[in-house]
């Protein structure tokens, strides 16, 4: 597959700046694959779609707040900072993007909040705008982090073009967030409300989580027409012992396995045994799935509807088929669902 190949025009008024009002109430498209039918309802009708000992599986991680603003030293120029992962907890390391990258140099000190309340000096350029950072602070580690965070804001996607408000907080993160590490939210979860968690619960599903702590590879341009050039940045992943045995058990019995999001796909599909069965596993995944590609795990899949040229749109390519899913694109593009990280879902069986 070629990178032209996944370009459509998306109208910018379907990119959702706000989520549904109700997390289970926005609109849920379905496709069935073995007929190549697609059906137009709302999210929390996905009830009707599982059966008992179905298992649906999750991404646990949380979002924490990435994004900060702080000055440059001397010249006090405005400098966007975002965190990627923390790197040497005792020394206070941080790997970052900076913007505007070309302004900042090694031995640059830059300033964040009132009364500079936090120094950072920069001490490495590990890519083009990526950089390492030192937080100067004398505090303990628990002070670091709270006066860190509170400088931070929800990271929304550049995308969504306005200004961070109070309720992303709270909206940007799904309802069984768990483990702190991501920069970006796996959106398809973020349509589950607690309520249609127990309603699906009551019905006999029964749920496995994983983490994977979502980078901003997600986002980063596919710059070669040739996708099997593409290298995917790594992502931290986590899968234990319980998601595995409730997977397996699933597997076993030739029940539905329901994957949701693409990051729960990717995380699935990077540790598979040669039997075709799930494994633990502590690690990196870099792993990039686009079409042709034979899944292993998951026979079901949640997903938004991703933007034009994206890894994501490539991935439920490859689960839906190319033809079918850029056929039922233009179909939400028609209906007027919305696209992104605030959008629709889309359930694909």
């Amino acid at each position: 597959m070629k990178l032209s190949q996944f370009k459509y025009y998306l109208p910018d008024d379907l990119i959702a700046k706000y989520p549904a009002k109700n997390r289970d109430e926005s609109r849920l498209m379905v496709l069935h694959r073995d007929k190549g039918k697609i059906e137009h309802r709302i999210f929390k009708d996905i009830l009707e779609y599982f059966n008992d000992k179905d298992v649906l599986v999750f991404n646990n991680t949380k979002v924490f707040p990435a994004r900060l603003y702080g000055n440059k030293e001397k010249t006090g120029a405005e400098i966007e900072v975002f965190l990627l992962r923390e790197l040497n907890r005792e020394q206070r390391l941080w790997d970052v993007l900076v913007d505007p990258a070309r302004k900042i140099r090694i031995g640059n000190k830059l300033y964040f909040g009132e009364d500079d309340i936090l120094v950072a000096e920069v001490i490495d350029n590990t890519t083009s705008r990526g950089r390492t950072l030192r937080f100067l602070y004398d505090g303990d580690y628990e002070d670091f982090k709270k006066t860190l965070y509170s400088l931070g804001e929800t990271p929304l996607p550049k995308f969504i073009k306005r200004n961070v408000e109070p309720e992303d907080q709270e909206r940007y993160q799904t309802v069984y967030a768990e483990h702190e590490g991501a920069v970006a939210a796996p959106t398809a979860g973020m349509h589950f409300s607690k309520q249609l968690l127990k309603r699906l619960e009551i019905k006999g599903c029964e749920f496995a989580f994983i983490t994977l702590h979502v980078g901003l590879g997600n986002f980063r341009t596919v710059d070669v027409e040739d996708l099997t050039k593409h290298k995917m940045d790594s992502e931290r992943i986590i899968i234990k012992e319980e998601a595995t045995s409730t997977v397996n058990a699933a597997k076993d019995r030739k029940n539905n396995i329901c994957a949701v999001g693409t990051t729960v796909t990717r995380t699935l599909e990077s540790s598979v045994s040669t039997t075709g069965y799930l494994k633990p596993f502590d690690g990196w995944t870099n792993k990039f799935i686009f079409p042709p590609y034979e899944f292993k795990i998951p026979n079901m899949m949640i997903s938004n509807f991703h933007l034009p040229l994206s890894t994501l749109l490539m991935m439920v390519a490859a689960f839906a088929g190319y033809r079918f899913l850029l056929d039922s694109y233009k179909v939400a593009i028609k209906e007027k669902y919305h696209f992104g990280t605030y959008g629709d879902a889309m359930l694909i069986l």
